[in-house]
């Protein structure tokens, strides 16, 4: 499967207790994904050299060409504390007229991370549109327990989101 792309279907007869026991799995703590950017308290995941966005990739990319597509220096705008790179001029405006459809949920943090009620900064390549919002995640693994039950995973991330928020940095 390429990244990016939502994987769909039925789970199968085990496929609701897998998810269960994975998102248990990962709330316990027991399983673990990459931690060097995870102590981050950014409001939005951002380089912290430059402060720019989702490390300067395109949010409206995701969108318009399937993939994560690194932005143009002379593409940006300043929104929510943050400098967004883009493409070209058609996906800042797209941004400028609409940020809430292009900003990636929980900011860019990973909703597995979240759910736990921990920052974990997603990488803008390990990445799924989900019910038409980008979703970010620290690793492949994190990716494949989020695929096994989307919604699920969500509803806990959501439950988590507060205390993530009381976290970061204004």
């Amino acid at each position: 499967m390429a990244l990016g792309v939502e994987k769909r279907g039925t789970r199968g007869a085990y496929g609701g207790a897998a998810f269960a026991f994975a998102l248990w799995a990962s709330l316990a703590g027991l399983v673990f994904a990459p931690q060097s950017r995870a102590a981050t308290t950014e409001l939005v995941i951002s380089d912290p050299l430059t402060g720019i966005a989702l490390y300067g990739f395109d949010p409206v990319a995701y969108f318009v060409d399937g993939e994560a597509r690194e932005g143009l220096a002379g593409f940006k705008l300043k929104y929510a504390g943050v400098v967004w790179r883009f493409r070209n001029e058609g996906n800042l405006a797209a941004f400028a007229e609409r940020p809430g459809d292009y900003m990636p949920r929980f900011d860019g943090y990973d909703p597995l991370g979240v759910a736990r009620g921990v920052p974990a900064s997603g990488y803008p390549s390990l990445f799924i549109i989900h019910d038409n919002k980008l979703v970010l995640f620290t690793s492949e693994e994190s990716r494949k327990t989020f695929l096994t039950g989307p919604n699920e995973a969500l509803d806990a991330a959501e439950a988590g989101w507060p205390k993530v928020v009381q976290k970061l940095v204004p």
